[in-house]
């Protein structure tokens, strides 16, 4: 039987298994999903070797950069990108091979559109610097959308937290939030930019599904801006990740 699964850090609460359980029965096809929580990217060459029946994988935070140290090729778009959240396993030859790609440009993209019809002259600014960011400010460079990283420990060209003046929050009316802070278990964290200079034509988009809404939207929901979560974002990455492995 074909087995897929997600490699992380902490994995206890993953919208994955049961999304995947769900895709199987509607397809009417026999195959597992498994969590590997993993302490270093190493460990995933091993988990390959020790489960021959495993086809594919997804991965999440922290690994989809270091993940690129232990594949085999590298699609065109993780290349451009420098991260990837799926792996393909193949195994026509005596050692497996490992291919890596990004789905998470193609359901940001595909999330992104519907909120920005019509908008001209958008800038945004990323919240974070990880894997999932470098997918994000993929997509908004082909959209030609002008962008900002935003860090807790900025380098060159990137902005801090404190350098979020009212000026800056009223030219980005795209405010991304790529982190993992105000994921559960911690609800009541929140990224630390000045809600107070937020308006009504901002749209605040957190790459986090559970909560279903967090701190960062519900402040951004009271100021009027329209707020949007990650789960529909996760459900066409999972979608084009079984794409991929069924190619």
């Amino acid at each position: 039987m074909k087995s897929y699964g997600l490699i992380g850090k902490k994995l206890a609460h993953s919208f994955s298994p049961a999304y995947f359980k769900e895709k199987f029965k509607t397809l009417g096809i026999e195959a597992g999903y498994q969590l590997f929580e993993i302490a270093n990217v190493d460990e995933v060459k091993q988990i390959i070797h020790n489960q021959p029946e495993l086809s594919g994988l997804n991965v999440t935070i922290p690994y989809k950069e270091d993940v690129l140290q232990i594949v085999d090729i590298l699609d065109p778009v993780v290349k451009k990108v420098g991260s990837a959240n799926t792996l393909k396993i193949e195994r026509a030859g005596k050692e497996p091979a490992i291919k890596a790609y990004n789905t998470d440009v193609v359901a940001f993209e595909n999330t992104l559109l519907p909120l920005i019809a019509g908008r001209n002259n958008l800038s945004a600014l990323v919240l974070g610097t990880g894997g999932a960011a470098k997918a994000v400010a993929y997509v908004l460079g082909v959209l030609k959308i002008p962008f900002h990283f935003v860090s807790r420990k900025p380098l060159e060209k990137q902005l801090g937290y404190p350098e979020l003046t009212e000026k800056i929050i009223n030219n980005h009316h795209l405010i991304i939030n790529t982190t993992p802070v105000g994921m559960f278990p911690k609800v009541n964290e929140t990224p630390e930019i000045p809600y107070l200079h937020l308006r009504p034509d901002h749209i605040l988009y957190d790459l986090i599904y559970n909560p279903e809404e967090t701190l960062f939207l519900k402040k951004g929901r009271e100021k009027g801006c329209v707020t949007v979560n990650g789960l529909r974002m996760l459900e066409l990455q999972a979608d084009a990740a079984w794409e991929i492995w069924n190619r």
